[in-house]
C-alpha cells in the first residue's frame, strides 16, 4: 500500500510553469505507475499523464502533449508534472494516482491509490 501527498499548486499568469509533486509517504514508490489527473470545476475527472515505475515510458494526453513533463525521482519517492504555458483551461484540482500492476493506463478506474488533490488556478 502507499499513500500519496501532492504538493505544487498555486495561482499563476496564463503562459507561467508550475511544478506538481506526488510524494509517497509510505512504502515504497519504484514498482508503482503513477499518473496524474485533473478536475476542472463542474467537470469529471481527466487523465493528465501516467508514467511508468522505471521512469522509461510515459504517455499524456493529447490537450498537455508538449507543455506538460512527468518524471520521478525514486530516491526521494516522488513523481513531479513540469507545467509549462499554462493556459486557463488549465485551471483544476490535480491528483496522483498509483498502481502497482505495471501497465500505463488512462483510465481512472485502474488507480486504486490517490491522493488528495492540489488546486492550480491559471489567471488569464
Amino acid at each position: 500500500q502507499v499513500r500519496l501527498v501532492e504538493s505544487g499548486g498555486g495561482l499563476v499568469q496564463a503562459g507561467d510553469s508550475l511544478r506538481l509533486s506526488c510524494a509517497a509517504s509510505e512504502g515504497t514508490f519504484s514498482p508503482y505507475v503513477t499518473g496524474w489527473f485533473r478536475q476542472a470545476p463542474g467537470k469529471e475527472r481527466v487523465f493528465v499523464s501516467a508514467i511508468s515505475g522505471g521512469g522509461y515510458r510515459t504517455i499524456y494526453a493529447d490537450s498537455v502533449k508538449g507543455r506538460f513533463t512527468i518524471s520521478r525521482d525514486n530516491a526521494k519517492n516522488t513523481v513531479y508534472l513540469q507545467m509549462n504555458s499554462l493556459k486557463p483551461e488549465d485551471t483544476a484540482v490535480y491528483y496522483c494516482a498509483a498502481d502497482w500492476r505495471g501497465s500505463l493506463s488512462s483510465r481512472e478506474d485502474w488507480y486504486p491509490y490517490w491522493g488528495q488533490g492540489t488546486q492550480v488556478t491559471v489567471s488569464s
